[in-house]
């Protein structure tokens, strides 16, 4: 896998990330903070 289809893939992953932490924060907020956190790691 090349670096730009790395890019395309993860890019794909954090807009996915982004819609289930905000269906998670209507149910529960506090699910937002350890999503947030996790996915700022490598």
């Amino acid at each position: 896998m090349d670096t730009h289809e790395y890019v395309e893939k993860l890019h794909d992953t954090q807009r996915k990330d982004e819609k289930n932490r905000e269906q998670q924060g209507k149910r529960t907020p506090s699910a937002k903070l350890p999503t947030k956190q996790h996915s700022n790691n490598p």
